[in-house]
């Protein structure tokens, strides 16, 4: 008697989308295009038309554009610092 052939499971691996929702219209329709020979980035939405453009470091891919793009747009970058007791 043999011994029982182990069951081999293929998990498949993520792949990020192409396009993302907008912060403003709510629709799948954000494009993000990667000029890495000018390390800028061109985020925008075909529906509505929202646009916006940045610099980018050679590591950045287009989540972490996007990532910069809302974080804008919903102004998490313009916060300000918690206030302190006294």
């Amino acid at each position: 008697m043999g011994r029982r052939r182990k069951k081999v499971v293929h998990i498949p691996k993520k792949k990020l989308p192409k396009f993302f929702s907008c912060p403003k219209c709510g629709k799948e329709t954000v494009c993000v295009e990667i000029l890495r020979e000018e390390t800028r980035a061109v985020v925008g939405c075909s529906s509505c038309g929202l646009q916006d453009e940045f610099q980018i470091k050679s590591a950045q891919s287009e989540i972490d554009v996007y990532c910069l793009f809302t974080d804008k747009i919903y102004g998490a970058s313009r916060r300000s610092p918690p206030a302190k007791d006294a």
